[in-house]
């Protein structure tokens, strides 16, 4: 589970709902689109505050983030007991609603770099592979793709085992049951981490868990669990490419993520002191890999 280390939006962001001809969805924006616009999509179990730290140093560098929830994750509502929404051509098709309705706002902004209505993708674990889902149905419609700790294919077997031993909870369990499991389980430190990085006594993870919908975390589990390698789909669009993660990570190895840019050619950078969220755990440094990759795109 990632850890935001606020849920306050920085100074000049904007926290809204994002209308869209698939829905609403709600997200933080912040900065203006001077060198480009950027959509962030978090992962399994995570929301648009996993990006939280990012979004004022990718301002200062010219950049305008927007951080979304995708459908039945936090707070942009979905159907608590209906997979369909959730296939990953569904979510796919929400990104591009998405990416619409930033573009008719950035028709607005003369000093913006979108006037094609392209922009900047970036997507972090489970998240990544909604993205690449998106670039492989639109490809024109992206200057670039970002993979955050977001691998080729399919999780490792240890992460496999532990989505599995969720999804099996939440077939039998209520939304408060399986909080008071996963708290159980946790390590006492990881709990002491969350008191000293701010949060409320963990209610902010807590209003988090529960506002996601039970049938979305085991449709975006099982997709965790079976996702099929389509690196040579990507890599044959020519795409501008960025595979960035911390120097470990027990989702995807290291290893495999190397690998994963070289057979798509693609810009490649390590977090150092960093794990599976470079995002939360070394912002300044993951912000400014991204804006010298953007800037280096045009």
């Amino acid at each position: 589970m990632s850890r935001p280390v606020t849920f306050v939006p920085p100074p000049g962001a904007r926290a809204y709902r994002l209308g869209t001809a698939r829905g609403e969805f709600a997200v933080i924006d912040a900065g203006s689109p001077v060198r480009g616009t950027a959509l962030l999509l978090p992962g399994f179990t995570g929301s648009k505050e996993d990006f939280i730290s990012l979004h004022e140093p990718l301002a200062a560098a010219g950049y305008r983030t927007v951080a979304v929830d995708g459908r039945g994750q936090y707070e942009t509502p979905g159907p608590p007991d209906d997979e369909t929404p959730y296939a990953q051509g569904e979510l796919a098709l929400d990104v591009l609603a998405q990416l619409d309705a930033i573009a008719e706002d950035s028709e607005d902004s003369e000093d913006s770099e979108d006037s094609e209505g392209r922009f900047h993708l970036l997507g972090h674990s489970f998240g990544g592979q909604v993205a690449r889902a998106a670039v492989l149905l639109a490809p024109a419609r992206f200057r670039s793709l970002t993979l955050v700790s977001s691998g080729p294919a399919e999780i490792s077997p240890s992460q496999q085992q532990r989505v599995k031993l969720l999804r099996d909870a939440l077939s039998v369990m209520d939304m408060a049951q399986v909080w008071e499991a996963i708290r159980a389980l946790e390590p006492p430190e990881d709990a002491e981490g969350e008191l000293d990085a701010g949060l409320d006594d963990q209610e902010d993870l807590r209003r988090r868990w529960f506002g996601n919908s039970p049938a979305q975390l085991i449709a975006t589990g099982r997709q965790l669990c079976e996702e099929p390698d389509r690196v040579a789909d990507l890599a044959a669009l020519r795409l501008p490419v960025h595979v960035l993660s911390g120097e470990s990570d027990d989702t995807w190895p290291v290893p495999l993520l190397d690998d994963m840019a070289v057979r798509l050619e693609a810009h490649r950078t390590v977090i150092h002191g960093a794990e599976h969220s470079p995002n939360a755990d070394r912002p300044l440094e993951t912000a400014e890999a991204l804006a010298a990759f953007w800037d280096r795109v045009g």
